[in-house]
């Protein structure tokens, strides 16, 4: 008689578990009002804001930078191998009520243009190849400092002249298509 109770009391549960997980299921597939999930402009500005800066493309790259200090009494000089990454995406906090559209279920956008979002050096790669000091000068401890950030200046340009914000651009739709694609929705962009 116990034996048969435990049984019973483990089907029950094993039921209670069964209907619990067909309720949840059914719960995501339906919004809080009891019919599908409804989506407008708001509630995707939201979504796709929250997302805000969406980095899409890193790209690594090499320079040599030489830095020259050339003076009457003699001359500094650095020759810096840089190692840098530059970062591209597009920054989605900048969106506006006016660049999101929802008809049923088609999204349309206007995303914001791509952007370089960072730049910066790898010191473990970047090195120092050459230093001299001319012999009536003294150590300028600022010239490497300066072929460094020219070296960011540098990888910034190379980069964009390589056609990183282009390739930003196209990650970045083909990320924000994919995330509303999850969500059963198309979606379609407009014009800058």
């Amino acid at each position: 008689m116990q034996k048969m109770r435990m049984i019973l009391g483990l089907a029950a549960l094993g039921i209670l578990f069964v209907l619990g997980l067909w309720l949840g299921w059914v719960g995501r597939r339906w919004g809080p009002g009891g019919g599908p999930a409804a989506y407008n402009t708001t509630t995707v500005l939201r979504q796709v804001q929250t997302l805000s800066q969406l980095v899409t493309v890193k790209y690594v790259l090499e320079k040599v930078v030489v830095m020259e200090d050339v003076k009457w009494f003699g001359e500094s000089r650095v020759l810096l191998v840089a190692s840098g990454v530059v970062k591209a995406g597009v920054d989605l906090s900048r969106l506006q009520p006016a660049d999101v559209w929802v008809r049923d279920k088609e999204v349309v956008l206007r995303l914001p243009a791509a952007q370089i979002t960072d730049a910066y050096l790898n010191d473990r790669q970047t090195r120092v190849v050459e230093r001299t000091t001319g012999l009536l000068r003294t150590f300028d401890k600022d010239l490497e400092q300066t072929a460094r950030q020219l070296a960011v200046d540098d990888l910034r340009r190379g980069a964009r002249s390589a056609g990183i914000l282009k390739d930003a651009d196209d990650r970045a739709r083909a990320q924000v298509r994919n995330l509303f694609e999850q969500m059963g929705l198309t979606v379609a962009f407009g014009d800058r």
